[in-house]
Formats: structure tokens, C-alpha cells, sequence
């Protein structure tokens, strides 16, 4: 974060897409404490992933300064639908077919989609996940994928 003018707002950059993390009312912890969204919209002049964010209790420049390089984090979301990366990372990666590939030990960010870096040095497309159950993440590889 980094202030932007003299009223307190700051500039956040999001490394997610979900939006909804800054909407008015939600409580974010950063810089030792929590902050609440007041209001937030996006930042046009950088483009996407930049919100100019205002929130409660940081009323100026020298307030938002204290805010400066701190990093944001939100209470996880509850989406059945939604794969996280703190629930991938250690899972084991099967294939449809049943063959077992390999546990995933992070998550790559990546313009096309995001990619599961498997133990076994197998990089695999989030796009080609089809389920997760447990600790287990089910995929669905194109014929070749892994011939590469």
C-alpha cells in the first residue's frame, strides 16, 4: 500500500480476484491492526488489480504514511466452488484415470491460468483441474501434457 493524496486514501493492489475484498464494511489486518473499508473504487490510472481504498480512522496523509509497504489479509472466504491455494498446497494430484502424479508444493502465478507445481517438477494448468476432495485434487490432462 501506498498513500494517494491528502485525505488518507491509500492505493491496494489486490492478488486476487475477488473484488469483494474491498468493499465498504470489510475488515482487512494490516500494519499491527484491522482496517475497515469505508470505500474503495478502481484505480483507472494503473488499471486492473488497483483500488484506491479509504478506510475508517485513517483520515489523512500522515495517517495513510503509516500504512505504507503494509500488507493486507482477509478471513478466508466460504466458496465451496473456489480451489485456494492454502488448501492446495500438499494435496496429492491424481489423474482421471487414476494415476498418481504428485503433491503440489505451490502455485505459480501465471498469465494464462495459474499452475500446481507438483513435487515430481510437473507444472499443470489450475484450468485442468476438474475436483478436489480432501487432500486429494482431481485432474483432467490433455493426451501430451506431460510428454513435453
Amino acid at each position: 500500500m501506498k498513500p494517494h493524496g491528502l485525505r488518507g486514501d491509500v492505493v491496494v493492489e489486490l492478488v486476487t480476484n475477488r473484488e469483494e475484498r474491498v468493499a465498504p464494511g470489510t475488515v482487512l489486518r494490516g500494519g499491527g491492526r484491522e482496517l475497515e473499508v469505508v470505500r474503495a473504487r478502481p484505480f483507472s490510472a494503473t488499471g486492473a488489480g488497483r483500488w484506491i481504498v479509504t478506510f475508517r480512522g485513517v483520515e489523512d496523509l500522515s495517517a495513510a504514511e503509516t500504512l505504507r509497504d503494509a500488507v493486507l489479509s482477509a478471513p478466508p472466504l466460504d466458496d465451496p466452488d473456489a480451489f485456494w491455494v492454502h488448501d492446495l498446497i500438499g494435496a496429492t494430484v491424481v489423474e482421471v484415470t487414476g494415476e498418481q502424479l504428485g503433491t503440489v508444493t505451490a502455485v505459480q502465478a501465471n498469465p494464462a491460468s495459474d499452475l500446481l507445481v507438483l513435487s515430481s517438477g510437473v507444472l499443470i494448468p489450475l484450468r485442468f483441474v476438474t475436483g478436489r476432495a480432501g487432500a486429494t485434487v482431481t485432474v483432467d490432462l490433455p493426451a501430451g501434457l506431460l510428454d513435453l
